[in-house]
């Protein structure tokens, strides 16, 4: 516990109160099930952004990756280099495409995209995509508010359990009153205030050491392996020692944790939300830039908490928390401190929201009453009372307490092998047949679920390696082989899907006045592509949905009238305004040390 109880109690409830006011001004707004999860798909391109970078980043952010620098150097950060590969990979290749073909087909979750791409009758697709993203998410949520209770203890000594109950109960009433737009908005705020911390604090440290040349002399005197990319430094005994070399299977452990960018769902699922394709260059551009700041950032003050704290600490992981409160002011370290739980909380309900989608749209709606009419005031209500129920299993589960890391590397690798490969796949390889989908999430996740039991069986081949790579590399192999060999393929071509992009304005909030002679250039444009998309892709989907009426499957009707601007007048802005400049366990998240991560 801290002595800087009062201010840090101020700034963390006015940070609290500050969220649930944002679920109660977008309740209002949130008044249908597509409001509800997915915003409408209206996110602009900053607000994407930061969005799902908030979503991604967690506890782990501030607790994780400053711990596992703190204990083993700068060999640590090679997990934050696969991470920024995989980011821009991700926003590069995968968001524009998931943006096009989810719109296309209206879903509004992974498991009804992959259902209508593939157009599986039997709904397995969906049922098996659902019970993964519901299982692997519920543990997920309960590390996070495992991270939750752990930062409650450490900062006010309140108790484990009262600090999980209370953000818990916060984090809840805010995501099922404003739902994805509350979230949008939360996190956009928590993640210009992550960026502003991960900037201040390592700056702050940096400036009373006397510069990186300080800090880089006094890491060198405690040991060169602190600075030394290819190997691991040693804290045993809280004592730093050369240790040993990192390794390929090391390097390749730490870095695989970019593959996983491609299978999760809520970070995804702000591709499927942003308003539109053109805000995508810029969203990615502010995206990679805002992770590339805060993972620097992170990593900074693990190495200055090796140098500025009095002694080593007993969890290394808390290691942003005693710099924040050594190095600032009682109320600055507030504020720095609330950005642990921004980033905690940011992922907490992105992973709740995620979940109760997938239990309302899935399971209730898409298999268990498939038949039935449901209102959407209905389905709104069963997708709020979903994020309950979720939460209630999610806080069970947070109460035998664990290491965070382990649960988090382990539900990472889970929805990258499991979504990952097929995710992709499916985006750019037209004629894959349902059948390759199924084996390949079955195959992902059954290896990420069973990898830490089969490795040790294989004796002196034992790698001991992230269940990550094996995990992707199975079920990548599994849907090439039942996507090549089994199963009919799709009916619908998407081949030239993608070379049409789908551009989307929010209804009523045109961004300026559009010359006539602009708007019947525009009607003109409109008018060729609707007849493309009449007659090319809809007419596909139509024939599929006659030939196939004894299999159940539901599909959207074809728009009637579809108006997607290819252009805009001059009058737009060319760019827009850059954005404000503005978690327990000990476990190094190196799979060759003790298996754990991020």
């Amino acid at each position: 516990m801290i002595a800087l109880t009062v201010p840090v109690m101020i700034t963390f409830g006015v940070f609290l109160i500050a969220m649930v006011m944002v679920g109660v001004v977008t309740h209002e707004e949130t008044t249908t099930f597509d409001d509800f999860t997915v915003g409408s798909r209206r996110l602009t391109a900053p607000v994407a952004a930061l969005s799902a970078g908030a979503a991604d980043m967690s506890g782990w952010l501030f607790l994780g990756l400053p711990g596992a620098v703190y204990m083993a150097g700068i060999g640590a950060t090679w997990i934050a280099v696969g991470l920024i590969v995989g980011t821009y990979l991700n926003w590069r290749f995968v968001a524009p495409r998931l943006r096009i073909y989810t719109a296309r087909v209206g879903a509004v979750t992974l498991p009804s995209y992959l259902e209508e791409r593939f157009e599986d009758g039997s709904r397995m697709i969906r049922l098996l995509s659902a019970v993964v993203t519901v299982v692997f998410f519920t543990v997920y949520v309960a590390s996070g508010l495992v991270a939750c209770g752990l930062l409650a203890d450490e900062i006010f000594g309140a108790g484990f359990e009262l600090g999980l109950t209370v953000f818990a109960v916060v984090i809840v009433i805010y995501t099922i009153l404003g739902g994805f737009r509350a979230l949008s908005i939360s996190h956009s705020i928590q993640g210009t205030l992550m960026f502003l911390t991960a900037i201040a604090l390592p700056a702050i440290a940096l400036w009373q050491l006397g510069g990186f040349g300080a800090l880089h002399d006094q890491l060198t005197t405690a040991t060169p392996a602190l600075l030394d990319p290819l190997a691991e430094a040693s804290f045993a005994d809280k004592d730093w020692t050369s240790g040993h070399s990192l390794g390929a299977v090391a390097t390749i452990s730490l870095l695989a944790w970019g593959l996983g960018y491609f299978g999760q769902p809520h970070i995804l699922t702000r591709f499927m939300s942003i308003r539109s394709t053109r805000d995508i260059p810029l969203a990615r551009r502010l995206g990679v830039m805002w992770v590339i700041v805060v993972l620097t950032g992170a990593s900074l003050v693990g190495l200055a908490g090796i140098v500025a704290l009095d002694k080593p600490l007993d969890n290394p992981e808390t290691v942003f928390i005693a710099l924040s409160t050594q190095l600032t002011s009682p109320w600055l370290a507030g504020v720095l401190l609330v950005a642990v739980l921004a980033a905690i909380k940011s992922t907490v309900d992105s992973q709740l929201l995620v979940s109760a989608t997938s239990l309302t749209e899935d399971l209730y709606r898409g298999f268990f009453r498939r038949r039935a009419q449901i209102s959407d005031t209905m389905l709104l209500l069963i997708g709020r009372l979903s994020v309950v129920a979720v939460a209630l299993v999610a806080y069970v589960i947070a109460l035998s307490g664990g290491a965070v890391l382990d649960i988090v590397a382990y539900a990472w690798a889970g929805f990258g092998a499991a979504f990952g490969p097929v995710i992709l796949l499916s985006l750019f390889w037209p004629q894959m047949t349902a059948a390759g989908a199924k084996a390949g999430m079955l195959t992902g996740a059954l290896t990420v679920l069973l990898w830490k039991h089969i490795d040790p069986l294989l004796g002196p081949l034992q790698t001991g390696i992230y269940e990550m790579v094996p995990g992707v590399l199975a079920a990548t192999a599994a849907a090439l082989f039942f996507g090549t060999f089994v199963g009919r393929r799709p009916a619908l071509d998407w081949s030239g899907v993608a070379e049409e992009p789908l551009h989307t304005e929010p209804e009523g909030q045109a961004q300026g006045p559009v010359p006539g002679q602009v708007q019947g250039q525009m009607q003109g444009q409109m008018q060729g592509q609707e007849q493309r998309q009449s007659q090319g892709a809809w007419q596909g989907q139509e024939q599929r949905r006659q030939e196939r009426p004894q299999q159940g499957a539901s599909y959207p009707a074809p728009p009637q009238s579809p108006s997607y601007p290819t252009s805009y007048p001059s009058a737009y802005p060319s760019s827009w305004p850059a954005p404000p400049a503005d978690g327990g366990g000990t476990s190094y998240p190196g799979p060759p040390a003790d298996g754990s991560g991020r």
